[in-house]
């Protein structure tokens, strides 16, 4: 009797490992082994010592600098989406008729891909296309109209295809705070404003952190959208652009290597202050669901 108690009492957690094994697999095959291989080839250059690689990135003039051409890039796109997101996913937090029809349309800039908003934005927003004809047309603007191939084609790119996301995800979030809390409060005379900064803002704090760190960390991986739409030689030379150019071009898979490195590096620095920041503003419950 009691070994069968012991038998049955291990079953569960038996049923665990089980089911555990396949997914630490998975991360190890697809997340943790490529890392541990990249971090260990960026440290094995072509000639010099084993920071050779990184001492190239940090000296050479066409390489150090397209971190802060990324960032410029990657910050106020991620700003943008989530400063425009933000009162759009509150004003629909509750369901209506149109809800669906909005978040299904907002959907597909996600299925078209970069490649696909690009070649669009190509078309509409360049020089041949009908925008940059109307804006001729305006009596106070003079020149060509330049929203391509430039710095701020590749933002306007970056806005397109990252803000549903954005949009999307917040919603997710402020739909699940219970609107029992605001009504309570205007019960007690708080004005929507107040609703918002004392109830939703609080409780919204940590989807908006996180809502954050995954936008800029898509935007900061720009590509497709710095080739086609900006300068890759010269205003939007991203830093991914430098890793493929090392990998693909001059087949120094190393150096390729120490880019990503580093790239992934500069990625977990912003992370790493946003959800610091998301501490300083608020410590307490993360959960206002509805039930």
């Amino acid at each position: 009797m009691n070994t069968q108690t012991s038998a049955l009492a291990r079953a569960p957690f038996d049923r665990t490992l089980l089911l555990a094994a396949p997914a630490t697999l998975f991360m190890v095959a697809l997340f943790i082994y490529p890392f541990l291989y990249g971090l260990w080839l960026s440290f094995e250059p072509a000639k010099g010592d084993w920071l050779a690689n990184y001492h190239k990135f940090f000296t050479a003039d066409n390489l150090w600098p397209t971190i802060w051409t990324t960032l410029k890039l990657a910050l106020p796109a991620t700003l943008i989406n989530v400063g425009i997101a933000l009162p759009i996913a509150f004003r629909m937090r509750v369901k209506s008729r149109y809800q669906r029809l909005i978040t299904t349309v907002l959907v597909v800039p996600i299925t078209l891909g970069t490649v696909l908003i690009a070649d669009g934005m190509l078309t509409y927003f360049g020089p041949k296309g009908w925008l940059a004809h109307l804006l001729e047309l305006l009596p106070f603007y003079e020149g060509p109209i330049r929203l391509t191939h430039n710095y701020w084609g590749v933002l306007i790119s970056l806005v397109i295809s990252g803000f549903p996301f954005a949009f999307l995800l917040i919603l997710s979030y402020i739909t699940g705070i219970d609107p029992v809390l605001a009504r309570a409060a205007s019960t007690l005379g708080a004005s929507p404003a107040a609703q918002f900064r004392h109830i939703y803002l609080p409780l919204l704090a940590p989807g908006l952190a996180m809502c954050f760190c995954l936008a800029f960390v898509q935007a900061y991986s720009v590509f497709p959208s710095a080739v086609l739409l900006g300068a890759p030689a010269g205003p939007t030379r991203v830093i991914s652009l430098a890793a493929y150019e090392a990998a693909f071009e001059q087949y120094d898979y190393s150096l390729a290597s120490a880019i990503a490195m580093i790239m992934g590096f500069v990625q977990l620095i912003i992370v790493a202050i946003v959800l610091g920041l998301r501490g300083l503003f608020y410590r307490g419950p993360v959960v206002g669901g509805k039930g």
